[in-house]
């Protein structure tokens, strides 16, 4: 019994993870002083985000904390509309960058459980500490990566802007 349940841990850290919008983001009631106030999902903010361009992004992850290094498996990446921002700002405390314990964006209360924006987020597997998304637009990102060294995880979160063409971008 113990062994299919560390089976199946793995599965209910995804499942939870997608659920609580950790690759995609999701709103939150303001807690600990954090502000931002909720936008409604409209699935037209998030419709640039669908055509491919020129932009791409190389990503590296290099996290470490109390002597360790942490390991990626997956990436999201958000469009940056006004209801990821708000959701950023609520899950992160930032709409740039932020490292946070997974349990604490895990624990924070969804304000629209009800919205639906996963076929606009984009997802890249992490090997070897590296991801890439191609045949990007251009616009505002919000890249997010899971992390661990073992232990409880990490979420990684940060902004990006491919107006530019091609962004290389280091996570920690």
């Amino acid at each position: 019994m113990a062994a299919r349940m560390n089976l199946l841990k793995p599965l209910a850290v995804v499942a939870a993870i997608a659920a609580a919008g950790v690759l995609a983001g999701c709103e939150t009631v303001p807690s600990g002083g954090l502000s931002g106030g909720a936008s409604p999902f409209n699935a037209a903010d998030f419709a640039w985000s669908t055509n491919s361009g020129p932009a791409s992004i190389d990503g590296r992850v290099d996290f470490r904390q109390d002597g360790q290094t942490f390991t990626c498996g997956s990436v999201g990446l958000t469009p940056d509309t006004p209801y990821t921002r708000a959701r950023f700002r609520t899950l992160y405390g930032s709409t740039e960058s932020a490292a946070l314990p997974e349990a604490v964006v895990r624990a924070r209360t969804v304000a629209d459980p009800n919205a639906d924006y996963r076929s606009f987020v984009r997802s890249a597997t992490c090997q070897d500490g590296r991801f890439s998304f191609s045949g990007l637009p251009s616009g505002g990102w919000f890249i997010i990566a899971p992390v661990s060294a073992g232990g409880d995880r990490v979420v990684l979160m940060r902004h990006v802007d491919t107006r530019n063409g091609r962004v290389a971008v280091t996570l920690p």
